[in-house]
């Protein structure tokens, strides 16, 4: 299990599992937010806490981007529309979790920008990318 909170302790999530992988993602809300992110279904393997408020693209709306209310820190996303089994994806921003915990997951780099297609991997970890 990983958990992570914001910076004021407000919102706080769960994911059931440890990730195998975080994704790094270049599209044009990604790369400005600098999250990385670890994937499940709200209300099954990720479960979240305290008041949010929400950001939807403008150019698509197909997810739900969450911050904290009160320090405005990016905590997780969920996908607006429901999935063929009724669950609905998001992902976590593991930035928001224990250094320690998660320093030596393998990063995923996502094309999100013009390709829309995972590169291949270069070996660098969430370590690598704390700063």
């Amino acid at each position: 299990m990983l958990t992570g909170t914001c910076h004021c302790g407000a919102v706080s999530w769960t994911l059931e599992t440890l990730p195998t992988s975080v994704t790094a993602c270049n599209c044009t809300i990604c790369r400005r937010y600098g999250a990385l992110w670890a994937y499940g279904y709200i209300g099954h393997d990720i479960r979240t806490t305290g008041h949010t408020r929400t950001y939807l693209r403008d150019d698509s709306g197909d997810i739900s981007f969450h911050f904290c209310a009160v320090c405005g820190c990016l905590t997780h996303y969920v996908a607006t529309n429901e999935s063929e089994d009724g669950r609905r994806r998001a992902a976590v921003n593991v930035r928001m979790s224990d250094p320690s915990l998660i320093g030596e997951i393998p990063i995923r780099h996502f094309e999100g920008h013009d390709s829309f297609k995972e590169l291949p991997r270069d070996g660098r970890t969430v370590r690598d990318m704390w700063f």
